[in-house]
């Protein structure tokens, strides 16, 4: 993830005159004059968003967290709904230069589409446990750090009905990079707060749940084994695995077995083998 800037960015220029096409929306009033300079959001209400599933989860879950849209020319005819919508709601866009949204996004990868959206804050792990479904699925993430990880395990948690439970005082937070790579899976995966450890071990499971901590090697072959309906799997973080007094304080170790050849799984190809592994026993149609 990029470090804070050192300096501000130079401001981008408005567009010097009206680009062709008669369809082209017009800037409405609430729109900032320039784009913004990307800027770190972890100590804001809000996150920068980017990516055309990202930007369009959010509008289609949770219209209303959009608080200010930049778009290429190009991605007019695609975001036609969510234009109209800003128009009608007086939500700030502009169309930019791609140049603009490289700056805005930090990145190359923001597929024409830039947006600052309300940040949804983790839900306490109490509130998480009320009127769960007999079966629940959750990943505790000890020390994942990368972004990209982090977006693949949201995309995965998605397609799989599993929520992430952020242990207390985790610096991990949805990015745009982190979005981005969820493909819009972020909008659909509930994010929990944990309390401290011994507590929230404790609770979960006075609420039905396993925890089993996934390990390289030593553990159940995660093939060999049933799972059981309620199962929190402990993910440990990329390169430093998870910490040793949280693993022992797991019900059980689950591994999965290979060939060999590499040491092991990266921890976001490891969360759909493990999750994969449990809906085939534990989905009801």
């Amino acid at each position: 993830m990029a470090g804070p800037w050192d300096k501000r960015p130079p401001r981008a220029q408005p567009p010097s005159g009206p680009r062709p096409g008669a369809d082209r929306p017009r800037r409405h009033p609430a729109a900032s004059r320039d784009p913004q300079p990307a800027v770190p959001a972890t100590a804001r209400s809000e996150v920068r968003l980017y990516g055309l599933n990202a930007v369009d989860a959010v509008f289609r879950r949770r219209p209303d967290a959009i608080r200010k849209l930049y778009l290429v020319e190009s991605r007019i005819p695609a975001l036609k709904p969510l234009l109209a919508w800003c128009v009608k709601h007086r939500v700030g866009y502009r169309v930019v230069e791609e140049s603009d949204l490289e700056r805005l996004a930090a990145s190359s990868h923001h597929e024409g589409v830039v947006a600052d959206v309300l940040r949804v804050e983790p839900q306490p792990l109490d509130g998480w446990l009320h009127g769960l479904d007999p079966a629940a699925l959750a990943l505790w993430l000890d020390g994942v750090g990368n972004p990209h990880n982090f977006g693949a395990i949201l995309r995965t948690a998605a397609h799989f009905g599993a929520s992430v439970l952020l242990p207390a005082g985790s610096p991990l937070a949805l990015s745009g990079a982190a979005a981005r790579v969820a493909e819009g899976g972020a909008e659909a995966v509930t994010l929990v707060r944990l309390p401290p450890p011994v507590e929230a071990i404790d609770t979960l499971r006075r609420a039905g749940f396993q925890l089993a901590a996934t390990v390289v090697r030593g553990g159940e072959d995660l093939f060999a084994v049933e799972l059981p309906a309620r199962l929190v799997l402990v993910m440990g973080a990329e390169g430093e695995g998870m910490d040793a007094a949280l693993a022992a304080a797991c019900d059980r170790r689950l591994s999965i077995p290979g060939s060999g050849a590499v040491e092991s799984l990266n921890v976001a190809a490891a969360t759909a083998v493990f999750l994969s592994r449990w809906a085939a026993r534990n989905f009801t149609v």
